[in-house]
């Protein structure tokens, strides 16, 4: 059976990475312009409002017996504003900046019911009827064992659900008073999202998970709001219920969110700038100086194309891709001119969004290059340029920050590689100037990355992929001046005037008309036989537009342009 070592405060240094401390921005946060809601501290999120802790107390800190180094320590929130409670207490491991928040709520009516139309209503919040113990590593005997973690589940009123669990550094049970539990309708589900801690040993033990949790309904149109509680069980499989939730934003208003003004002075303040590498021979420029350069609009049946109006207002627009027109760029010397782009005209393609139900605003930032060049395969030391592989007219990629709405705070920065991305949280961000955090934008392809490297995709202890080359260089697009804001739904119409090219749901380069497999069949022909399956391997994980075959859909078309980013 597992047995999880219960350490005291003089244990910690010799078997854990030292306690998180606290991470800060480089620079202080101004003072933003003048709004509603925004970095005020309280949302109000229907009939209850929420402010954000993200100061702890350590309850109790937890080590494998085979990993002493991997540790999590477990926490509750502390300075919680008066008439504020708390839902849950927050984990996470050492090592590595305290980063993390949990949400306190308190009821916008303070009477027990509130009357809405004709129905009675009870209370938003109630005090749990009891707690569960889910789990605790000894056998309940404090004398034993002293100072242990125990796990409780608020068992909540019929009507009402739990947001988080509890954890003690003794086998008494939490105070009833210590949690509130949310009315059932003012909750969203949630899901397991990062797994922190694991008890298994070998496959005959009982396992004790711990995990990250988030909304399950996410992106623009999702109103689940992260509590930052986490989610434990030992018994716990996919597809069950979690037995807590989330909170759900109800108030059409989106407080939260930053006005047009506040925009700005985000974007002023986090901007990053993007520097590409050395070598970097397809730049990026902005769409209008690609429009007015000669790239061309073409319609299935017609084999001449036609000019672009500079704004794009001759595009057609639609609601999705029907293969009828594509973007081309012109011939001849023109077009050797168009392929390398025009670094001086460059600009970030701002979109804003609510996040987590409008707790957090995404600042989706697109950058647009009129051709994205051929891709390097790495195998073990050998570097092979693939021809045609990787190449097509018109590369759309983009990085997001998410900023708390609570604070101003930048919290992260989702940087898009190809078909998929990470998450960078601030503390991990390489900074320029103040809080303007560096992006890395790949040699030919123009993937985002946080730091300078070669990264692979495909296998990188096998070192057989496609090559990801970051680094700094003189070319570079500050996207703190260089920028254009151009959506934010939730400001409603008017507000920010979309530009016609985004209107055009096509794609921004023609299909390619060779065969990408002939050239891949090439190199893997002329492979040692003992590489040649795991070459292929990589090669059929290609994404649609690193095969070149067909030519990339613009930012409005793409799925995170509604939907979360892929996390």
């Amino acid at each position: 059976m597992f047995m999880c070592k219960c350490f005291y405060r003089n244990q910690l240094n010799d078997l854990c990475p030292p306690e998180p401390e606290p991470f800060s921005l480089p620079a202080p946060i101004p003072k933003w312009p003048p709004g509603e809601g925004f970095a005020s501290g309280k949302i109000i999120i229907g009939e209850i409002e929420v402010s954000k802790i993200s100061k702890f107390e350590r309850i109790w800190t937890c080590s494998l017996p085979e990993d002493k180094k991997k540790c999590v320590t477990f926490y509750k929130p502390v300075g919680i504003p008066d008439g504020f409670r708390s839902m849950g207490h927050y984990c996470q491991l050492n090592g590595k900046p305290l980063h993390g928040y949990v949400l306190v709520v308190r009821e916008v009516e303070l009477p027990e019911t509130a009357v809405v139309g004709e129905h009675v209503k009870s209370a938003a919040l109630r005090e749990p009827l009891d707690y569960t113990l889910v789990w605790s590593p000894d056998d309940g005997t404090e004398e034993s064992y002293g100072s242990c973690g125990y796990f409780w589940l608020p068992d909540p009123p019929e009507g009402y659900r739990a947001m988080g669990f509890l954890v003690t550094n003794k086998p008494g049970k939490p105070e009833l008073d210590e949690v509130r539990c949310v009315r059932a309708d003012l909750t969203d589900t949630c899901e397991p999202h990062n797994l922190i801690f694991n008890s298994r040993t070998n496959s005959t033990s009982l396992p004790f998970q711990v995990w990250t949790m988030r909304p399950r309904h996410r992106g623009m149109r999702g109103t689940g709001v992260s509590v930052g509680t986490f989610f434990c069980s030992n018994h716990w499989s996919n597809g069950e219920d979690l037995q807590i939730g989330c909170l759900k934003n109800l108030n059409p208003k989106l407080c939260g969110m930053p006005n047009l003004d506040q925009i700005h002075s985000l974007i002023n303040h986090y901007g990053p700038t993007v520097f590409f590498h050395p070598d970097e021979v397809y730049l990026p420029s902005s769409v209008a100086w690609f429009f007015k350069n000669g790239a061309l609009l073409y319609k299935t049946g017609t084999d001449v194309g036609e000019a672009i109006d500079e704004s794009g207002s001759n595009l057609p627009g639609g609601r999705s891709n029907d293969r009828q027109f594509w973007i081309d760029l012109p011939s001849g010397d023109q077009r050797k001119n168009v392929i390398h782009g025009n670094l001086e005209s460059a600009k970030l393609y701002v979109h804003v969004k609510p996040a987590l139900g409008g707790t957090f605003t995404d600042i989706a930032m697109w950058v647009f290059c009129p051709f994205n060049g051929p891709a390097t395969l790495k195998v073990g030391p050998m570097d092979i340029t693939l021809s045609k592989i990787g190449q097509h007219v018109g590369d759309w990629e983009h990085f997001t920050l998410r900023i708390c709405n609570f604070t101003g705070e930048l919290c992260s920065i989702y940087f898009s590689q190809h078909s998929g991305g990470q998450w960078v949280d601030a503390y991990a961000l390489e900074y320029i100037r103040g809080n303007k955090a560096i992006i890395y934008s790949t040699k030919n392809g123009h993937a985002s990355f946080p730091h300078a490297g070669t990264y692979l995709q495909g296998s990188s202890k096998l070192g057989i992929g496609i090559r990801n080359d970051a680094d700094r260089s003189e070319f570079s697009v500050d996207s703190s001046i260089q920028y254009e804001v151009v959506a934010a739904e939730y400001l409603g119409d008017g507000v920010v005037t979309e530009p016609g090219w985004l209107q055009f749901m096509r794609e921004w380069g023609p299909k390619i008309v060779y065969n990408s497999r002939t050239e891949l069949d090439k190199i893997i022909n002329v492979l040692p036989a003992m590489l040649r399956y795991s070459v292929e391997s990589i090669f059929s994980k290609i994404p649609v537009e690193l095969s070149g075959e067909e030519g990339p859909t613009g930012p409005k078309e793409k799925n995170n342009w509604v939907g979360d980013e892929r996390w």
